[in-house]
């Protein structure tokens, strides 16, 4: 009895182990999958030169502030209260709406998200369309991307434990 129970799990270890060889992995590097397609590079330089061109229009209102500041202190002593608190008023005023348009252009929902969505997006969405394709064609259970360290790109869900992990913890 002893002896069929070794036997039984020999046999099931050996299979579990000739499993987990059959199961191929594969690697990509993003990066140099993205460098190497015009389309990509073309929507990088748009995007360089449209955050250039904002950066250079926020910078120039940040020196219009500063200028308006330096005017504001070397006429101060010579202003009313009410003066002094109108010019106050008018830098803060300014400073927020700068503040306003620098969030217009860089913040997360802003134009240059907005653009590099509508320009980049797509293209990285048909490289993970083709890893995937590659991965369900080729029998592949995991694809890595090297690019930035090591991370898992696309997965094959029968594989996935995720939901045996909860099961054992007690949260299914």
């Amino acid at each position: 009895m002893v002896m069929k129970r070794i036997m039984s799990l020999a046999v099931v270890a050996l299979l579990m182990s000739a499993s987990v060889s059959a199961q191929k992995f594969g690697f990509v590097d993003s990066e140099y999958i993205l460098r190497n397609i015009p389309s990509y590079e073309a929507a990088q330089d748009e995007l360089d030169n449209l955050s250039q061109a904002w950066e250079q229009e926020v910078q120039k209102e940040y020196t219009a502030i500063e200028e308006m500041y330096k005017s504001y202190k070397a006429e101060r002593v010579l202003l009313s209260e009410e003066m002094r608190e109108k010019r106050e008023g008018e830098i803060i005023a300014k400073e927020n709406s700068v503040k306003e348009l620098q969030q217009k252009y860089f913040g997360s929902e802003g134009e240059l998200f907005k653009k590099r969505e509508e320009l980049v997006k797509p293209i990285q969405d048909a490289v993970y369309k083709a890893i995937k394709e590659m991965a369900a064609e080729g029998g592949y259970a995991i694809i890595f991307d090297t690019a930035g360290g090591a991370s898992i790109l696309y997965s094959n869900p029968r594989f996935d434990k995720s939901d045996e992990i909860l099961q054992k913890m007690g949260y299914k």
